[in-house]
């Protein structure tokens, strides 16, 4: 067989079945969801391909009355999910993105919006959003509290990072770069004056993101650019 030829390339990069439950990575960027008869939720645009019998119905993830103006200042993707149920298979993917798995065991973990990528029907989701929503001026900045037993995938650009948070050794991160963080801890805004004069006004690393507590934060080696600071 030529090492070029249709056939390799096939062999190479055709899907394979790997007997690794609801969801399996088809590869480190694409997530695999087998439906038999059940549904989850997936982030809205993130379907590039399925097969079998599967229905899809948008929902609005904003619909707990959080009220329109706040619905206007959030980005249209990050602001829906699409409800997937049937028998089949769906493939799942958000710009290249790398997924990650975790398997949820009566447990709480917060993501941030524009990172969820799918979750099972069972865990149970709402939307929460970081004090000082004035500092907000565009989408992106909410997060997603998902909470029960079951499974959770999101998307980070590149590989994730996780700090661990300890009392009296709080962990501050840039809102852009933060993916998740451990239920147990709640996020607060701070501004860094110092910074803002250093970068100038245009400058996003003036206004970060405080954890304290005892937990984990998530963060990446990409920043997001969807947070405008409110004094600009």
């Amino acid at each position: 067989m030529s090492r070029y030829s249709i056939d390799e390339f096939v062999e190479k990069t055709k899907q394979r079945d790997r007997g690794q439950g609801l969801f399996e990575f088809e590869s480190e960027r694409i997530l695999e969801a087998n439906l038999e008869n059940n549904l989850v939720w997936t982030k809205m645009g993130s379907m590039i391909s399925y097969r079998g019998q599967v229905k899809f119905t948008r929902e609005t993830i904003l619909g707990q009355g959080i009220g329109n103006l706040l619905k206007k200042s959030l980005t249209g993707e990050g602001a829906s999910l699409t409800k997937a149920e049937g028998s089949g298979q769906v493939y799942l993917a958000d710009k290249g993105k790398k997924v990650t798995i975790l398997e949820l065991q009566n447990e709480t973990i917060f993501v941030n919006g524009n990172d969820v990528l799918a979750f099972q029907e069972n865990i149970n989701y709402k939307i929460s959003m970081m004090k000082k929503v004035s500092a907000v001026l565009s989408g992106g900045l909410f997060n997603v509290r998902l909470q029960g037993s079951g499974m959770v995938a999101f998307t980070t650009h590149y590989d994730p990072m996780t700090l661990m948070v300890t009392p009296g050794n709080p962990v501050v991160t840039d809102p852009n770069a933060t993916v998740a963080w451990s239920g147990n801890l709640t996020p607060t805004f701070q501004s860094d004056v110092s910074l803002k004069t250093f970068f100038g006004r245009g400058s996003g690393d003036s206004i970060q993101t405080r954890f304290e507590g005892e937990g984990f934060v998530v963060v990446q080696p990409y920043e997001e650019m969807y947070m405008q600071q409110a004094t600009k």
